[in-house]
């Protein structure tokens, strides 16, 4: 019975692990094994900073509705509080786009709390 010969199956593997890297510094990109160590670690950060971006966005909205209600003499905890006492339920990306970019029907909904 002849021998297995797995020299395609390696440099599948290799080249697969190798266009992952692509880019990065040093040997992290043409070294085996750096970058594999390199290709999961960057899998892992993505997975991880994919929630973290989500995080971020929510504190920027917060952030733009606070600078938004400040110009009314209130607050942003106070602006939140008046829109669930009123049950108007617009969420803060909504929120903050308005404010940004249409910033009279942003007017009318903090008076309309106040």
């Amino acid at each position: 019975m002849p021998r297995v010969k797995r020299g395609l199956h390696h440099a599948k593997r290799r080249k697969n692990i190798l266009k992952k890297v692509k880019g990065f510094e040093g040997g992290r990109k043409k070294l085996l094994k750096l970058a594999k160590t390199a290709a999961t670690k960057a899998g892992a950060h993505a997975y991880r900073d994919r929630r973290v971006k989500k995080r971020l966005a929510r504190g920027l909205w917060q952030v733009k509705i606070n600078a938004a209600v400040r110009a009314f003499d209130t607050s942003y905890a106070k602006f939140m509080g008046g829109l669930k006492a009123k049950s108007i339920k617009l969420d803060r990306k909504v929120l903050a786009d308005m404010a940004e970019n249409h910033p009279t029907m942003f007017a009318k909904i903090v008076e309309a709390v106040k």
